[in-house]
């Protein structure tokens, strides 16, 4: 058992799902466009700067070079961007939940578009996975939830799939950290243009707008996105991915013990299926063990 790979996954899992709270409480003080170009730019700066000082060279591979591109502009660009631009008007909880069927669409789209096989039970964690969402969304519609807000948390979930499927298996050759701050300097540069397009500079200081930016920054924007990149490189991308079947749980605690937001039992019910798809979809993905013939 791989212990150290366990309490990476683990650690990854809740610094991910965190960053929808203090997301929410950022947009509540600032406009979202600018806060996220600016955070990108800062843990950037931080990212590559480290990297430098460990000996990591920014001479990239072509495969590498398209990582950047492509996560700069789908991940940090449009899934954040429009996550952050959502969270004006929905909850964080119910942000994470979207965001948690990334695995799903991943496993949805390569089936769909490029005819990879999908076992039985990941077709079961496709079904059950819906099943839940639809359960998630048919309370919170009744209570009035912001439809445009779940329409752009679900192109983000979508952005990001894509995305994942067009740079897997893109090695980082030792270079993860400088790929990491050279990607946020992608998304800072496309939220930066949008913000000066559509948003307003107008600020409300206060400290848990600070802390939460500083937070959001340093933990879910670089260490986090560190830690992925070196749990793939430790376990294998599949192996990696079944620790999102956690999100939708750390997402829904962090927000109800830091924001006070309330969970229905339709919630409950529904993470709970929606966490068990994922399970289903990331185990469906290993390979059968070798048979070994036994011995004579």
């Amino acid at each position: 058992m791989d212990i150290r790979a366990i309490f990476m996954g683990l650690a990854f899992a809740l610094m991910w799902s965190s960053a929808f709270t203090s997301a929410r409480m950022i947009v509540a003080d600032a406009p979202p466009l600018t806060a996220l170009s600016l955070r990108f730019l800062i843990s950037g700066l931080i990212g590559v700067g480290i990297a430098r000082a460990m000996g990591q060279s920014w001479r990239l591979s072509r495969g590498q070079w398209r990582s950047v591109a492509v996560f700069g502009l789908c991940q940090n660009a449009l899934y954040l961007g429009l996550n952050f631009v959502a969270m004006q008007w929905v909850e964080a909880s119910l942000a994470a939940i979207i965001a948690s069927t990334m695995p799903l669409l991943v496993a949805l789209l390569g089936w769909l578009f490029f005819g990879e096989r999908v076992r039985p039970l990941g077709l079961a964690g496709l079904v059950a996975g819906v099943a839940g969402v639809a359960i998630i969304m048919g309370s919170r519609l009744t209570g009035g939830v912001s439809l445009p807000g779940i329409a752009l948390c679900g192109a983000g979930a979508l952005a990001l799939a894509v995305a994942t499927l067009t740079v897997r298996g893109t090695s980082s050759k030792g270079n993860v950290l400088m790929i990491v701050g050279l990607q946020m300097f992608v998304g800072a540069g496309v939220l930066a243009v949008a913000a000066v397009l559509t948003e307003s500079w107008q600020v409300n200081w206060t400290p848990r707008l600070g802390l939460a930016f500083a937070y959001t920054t340093l933990v879910p924007g670089l260490i986090a996105t560190w830690v992925w990149f070196r749990l793939v490189d430790r376990i294998g991308a599949v192996r990696a991915a079944t620790y999102h079947f956690l999100n939708p749980f750390f997402g829904v605690a962090v927000a109800s013990v830091l924001l006070g937001e309330t969970l229905g039992l339709a919630d409950i019910v529904g993470v709970v299926i929606v966490a068990a798809g994922i399970l289903a979809v990331q185990l469906s993905k290993r390979a059968p063990a070798p048979v070994v013939a036994a011995a004579r």
